[in-house]
């Protein structure tokens, strides 16, 4: 028996309430129970939606306890040694993560069933090695240049550098299962799963008699994102590979690098301007300081999710309607996909400057000196979502190199006012160029998209279909 939300409503809620929810519940049982690939890319960003708000709440409680558990300091390094095996984890899939996105969907539209094969193995493969490399170099560079670094750094980051073919791994099988609408596997290991094993292994290392630390953290952090993969690795390749009819495997490696290297940038500049505010407070101040940035911005995560879900739903989509050559349904579909974006991203903003503050004092002492930045920062992530997901629309129609032109010019702008304003501004150093950044990038998005596509991806810009009708 189906569940619908509309009975739901009907027997669960009083008469009047029942007749106003009728018609969000109708709409929502049309797009759990659609086929049509819109409702597709619609079930997609809300499972990823839903993914991202319990993850927001394990998140929020994984990190609050660290920072009770560890203190200020040494919560400060090991967040700083996390997000920089987060973002060399990304980067060491070279694009591959979501370069499948494109061709997966491509190959199996025009049943190449050997190119796929192909890429389902030779991406895996590609990735795992690349970022065993990664990490081997990244240890020789900690090796080479600890005169230099703090030495509470040192350990941290030698044991960060485990985590990072599995992380890298994770992420290339999560663009795989994206690439196939298994949104439960592309959403829940990295957002869910794994938080949730950070939590009990680090209680583990607790009962065990480990010294709360940032070391103890890490340790954590290695089993819980080993064990993560292979169970994500075991889920995708039952289901995405093993539904492939029977071929032998072609490469493709020119292609296929040809069209990842460009998106390798793209994906790079943005995971580094996503992060480069706690990167740079690390460089320039102390761990105490990069655990209330990082807090604050961990708060105002709560807000950039719908972004991610929404992105996360619809860059197939993007690519089946490009392939198909159906550009007025393209055209229609992304404006849909701002809206989807912006209102949800509005309202939480609103959500988290009223909760911001008690929010923040919950990691410990100090911490809510925080919330004054939440003010900025919500405005500009507002400001971002107003255009939407542009920059996957760019990456899935072969645009990709413009999206990378934009990020580099953007993250060279947030990488030198962090130089100019952190060790002048401290933390609002930090929150005002990241601010600039984000709606810098924002406009120049919108801008290239239009001139590129001609689609008006930002929500207040009218539809070229609406113009013709008047």
């Amino acid at each position: 028996m189906r569940f619908s939300a509309a009975m739901a409503g009907k027997r669960l809620l009083p008469g009047r309430l029942a007749t106003r929810a009728r018609p969000w519940a109708t709409r929502f049982d049309a797009l759990v129970s659609a086929t049509d690939a819109r409702s597709e890319a619609g079930r997609m960003s809300l499972i990823a939606f839903a993914s991202r708000i319990v993850n927001a709440a394990i998140a929020f409680l994984s990190q609050v306890l660290l920072a009770r558990y560890m203190g200020g300091f040494e919560y400060g390094i090991f967040v700083l040694v996390w997000v920089t095996m987060i973002i060399l984890g990304n980067i060491s899939c070279l694009g591959f993560h979501t370069s499948v996105i494109r061709f997966i969907p491509e190959y199996r539209t025009q049943k190449r069933f050997a190119e796929l094969r192909g890429i389902l193995l030779a991406s895996r493969l590609f990735v795992l090695v690349f970022s065993t490399v990664a990490a081997l170099l990244g240890a020789l560079g900690i090796w080479l240049f600890e005169p230099f670094i703090e030495s509470y750094y040192v350990v941290p980051f030698y044991l960060g550098l485990i985590c990072l073919p599995m992380i890298a791994l994770g992420d290339q099988l999560q663009g795989i299962a994206r690439a196939n609408a298994l949104a439960w596997w592309a959403m829940a290991p990295t957002y869910l799963i794994r938080p949730l094993l950070i939590l009990f292994f680090l209680w583990g290392l607790h009962a065990a008699g480990f010294t709360p630390d940032a070391k103890g953290a890490v340790i954590a952090a290695i089993l819980a994102t080993y064990l993560t993969t292979i169970i994500q690795f075991t889920a995708v390749s039952s289901r995405a590979v093993a539904s492939v009819p029977p071929a032998r495997p072609r490469f493709l490696a020119r292609t296929w690098i040809a069209v990842s290297l460009p998106i390798f940038l793209v994906e790079s500049f943005f995971f580094l301007l996503t992060n480069a505010d706690v990167l740079m407070v690390g460089l320039f101040m102390e761990p105490m300081h990069v655990a209330v940035y990082f807090a604050t911005v961990k708060t105002l995560a709560l807000v950039h999710f719908v972004y991610f879900a929404v992105k996360a739903g619809v860059a197939q989509r993007y690519a089946a309607l490009i392939h198909g050559g159906e550009r007025s349904a393209l055209a229609r579909f992304a404006r849909e996909t701002v809206s989807w974006t912006f209102w949800p991203s509005l309202a939480m903003g609103a959500v988290v400057l009223i909760l911001g503050k008690p929010i923040l004092m919950l990691f410990g002492p100090d911490f809510d000196s925080g919330y004054p930045l939440l003010l900025l920062l919500v405005g500009a992530v507002v400001a971002r979502s107003a255009v939407g997901p542009a920059e996957s629309m760019l990456t899935m129609s072969g645009h990709q190199n413009a999206c990378a032109a934009v990020y580099a010019v953007t993250l060279a702008i947030n990488v030198g006012l962090d130089v100019v304003l952190i060790p002048q501004l401290g933390l609002w150093g930090a929150a005002v160029a990241t601010a600039i950044a984000m709606i810098f990038e924002a406009t120049l998005l919108s801008l290239t998209v239009r001139r590129k596509l001609g689609i008006a991806m930002a929500v207040f810009l009218p539809a070229p279909w609406k113009k013709e009708a008047m």
